[in-house]
């Protein structure tokens, strides 16, 4: 079921010394993209999606879209038929759907490694960590700002993680950089530190040029020219409001050929309507701007359907998370997002604990869940998500991604092979016995259940000999190992060489900024 590859050195030798070797030699295993051998979970009927689907029409027909400070944008839609009054796009009933007709249902993101290629969209689900947090905490040092050695440290965890398929992007805001310049430490470290896909730079279309032109330095200009080695995140500023920067990230990846999640930002309550239907309603009419806009800069631009989706705190005014109504809203999005015809994004470990307590856990578990059987095909924040989105934990990071292997085992759906049937276990125990040392179990056992790398299952007396440690104190010596661990994937010279001659060039070519 793992489908897994290792780069490690194996130490020669017989019987019980060589196997004590294969167990303690360092080890870089990764797990293929997770592709689903179970059911959705549908949670709209025929009418119901119908109705949504008319709604956001009737939204775009009659209230429209603002795309701000953007004049040539303004000048697009004008000529593909929509309504422009101001900063104000109204479109016809049915044009944004036709436009969307031309972004492809899944998309291949290469890496520079080609097994480490992932298909987002089908039945894959591509699990990505954190994005954007400015701080960090972890239990030696607490909470703090983030630096860009947090981010090297991260990215060297996400490349270390066995069911991480991704590298992500903005794993955690080094502050430590200047404004104007840390774009490009970020991608060089993704693409120097792991040989995972990555995401580019949206925070001003210059960075997502930069983030271009790098990556055509990775994989060669024809390459990328060619082929999809990018997925970005354009959020929405929701409600209906499509800002200039954004935008203008889109317009650079689009007329590229790299993948963008369009994808609202939505706080319901605050940012959209407090109803499911009514939350949906907005979602799938912001998507369906986003995505029309991407197919005319460039038809056939790769574009994935997003939906970041929480609730507020009635009393406090804060995010919450891992509640039913987001959980509702995941499922009816994914609906949607099938029926247009586009990969889905959406869920992750979302919490809005402080720490990677019990809060944390069951919040992360329901999102987590709900991702799944939603149908979602590229899982942003799946690991290290804490406080809101405010925070990247180190501990938490491993303690999701660990999780995430569970995620594997149930999309697997259940064996029904002779294997999996296991009729001669059942005959060569019958009544009375037991399956410990029978054939079919000594032939099973390394890999008939899903095993964690961190949590402990040791008996009471053991668990207190060894010094009775909690989840985050296992998840810590964990992040401690795999840092120590932690080898850099091969990268040609001249490439290397040349992706740090840009950096430099493009760094020492204007003034620090921190605004």
């Amino acid at each position: 079921m793992d489908d897994t590859a290792g780069a490690g050195r194996r130490v020669r030798g017989g019987g019980g010394a060589a196997r004590r070797a294969e167990r303690t030699a360092v080890r870089s295993e990764f797990t293929r993209y997770i592709e689903r051998n179970i059911p959705n979970l549908d949670i709209l009927t025929e009418e119901g999606l119908a109705i949504i689907e008319a709604n956001a029409d009737t939204v775009l027909e009659e209230i429209g879209v603002n795309f701000p400070d953007n004049p040539a944008a303004l000048a697009l839609w004008r000529a593909a038929g929509a309504d422009v009054r101001g900063d104000r796009v109204r479109l016809p009933r049915g044009l944004a759907r036709s436009l969307c007709a031309t972004a492809p249902a899944t998309i291949t993101q290469h890496a520079r490694n080609p097994d480490r290629n992932v298909v987002i969209g089908g039945k894959g689900l591509v699990l990505a960590p954190v994005y954007g947090p400015p701080f960090v905490r972890d239990r030696d040092g607490g909470r703090r700002y983030a630096t860009i050695a947090d981010f090297r440290n991260f990215v060297k965890l996400g490349q270390m993680s066995k069911w991480l398929h991704h590298s992500g992007g903005t794993v955690c805001e080094p502050t430590d950089v200047a404004v104007n310049k840390r774009h490009l430490d970020m991608l060089h470290a993704h693409m120097t530190l792991s040989d995972k896909p990555y995401m580019g730079s949206v925070t001003e279309p210059a960075r997502a040029a930069d983030s271009v032109e790098m990556s055509k330095i990775l994989f060669g200009a024809d390459f990328v020219d060619q082929n999809t080695v990018m997925t970005s995140l354009i959020n929405i500023n929701s409600p209906l409001t499509f800002d200039a920067t954004m935008m203008g990230a889109l317009e650079v990846y689009a007329r590229a050929g790299q993948a963008c999640i369009i994808s609202p930002f939505i706080v319901g309550g605050a940012m959209a309507p407090v109803t499911v239907a009514g939350t949906l309603t907005q979602v799938l009419a912001e998507v369906l701007a986003g995505v029309a806009y991407s197919q005319l800069i460039r038809p056939g631009a790769p574009a994935i359907f997003g939906a970041f989706v929480t609730s507020i705190d009635m009393n406090s005014g804060a995010p919450t998370f891992g509640t039913p109504e987001a959980a509702q809203i995941t499922l009816g999005a994914g609906q949607l997002a099938r029926r247009l015809g586009l990969p889905y994004r959406s869920a992750g470990a979302f919490c809005g604990s402080k720490l990677p307590d019990a809060q944390a856990a069951y919040e992360s578990a329901n999102s987590l869940n709900i991702g799944l059987l939603a149908g979602v095909n590229f899982m942003l924040h799946a690991c290290g998500w804490l406080e809101g989105g405010l925070v990247s934990s180190y501990e938490k990071y491993v303690m999701d991604a660990d999780q995430l292997g569970v995620l594997h085992r149930l999309a697997a759906g259940v064996d029904v092979s002779d294997n999996g049937q296991a009729m001669a276990a059942l005959r060569e125990v019958g009544p009375g016995g037991h399956f410990l040392g029978c054939d079919h179990t000594q032939a099973n056992f390394k890999t008939a259940f899903w095993r964690t790398d961190l949590l402990d299952y040791k008996p009471f007396e053991t668990w207190e000999e060894e010094g009775a440690r909690d989840t985050v104190a296992l998840a810590q010596a964990r992040v401690h190992k795999m840092l120590g661990e932690y080898q850099a994937p091969d990268l040609d010279p001249g490439i290397a060489e040349a992706l740090a001659d840009y950096v430099a060039r493009k760094k020492a070519a204007v003034p620090d900024a921190f605004l």
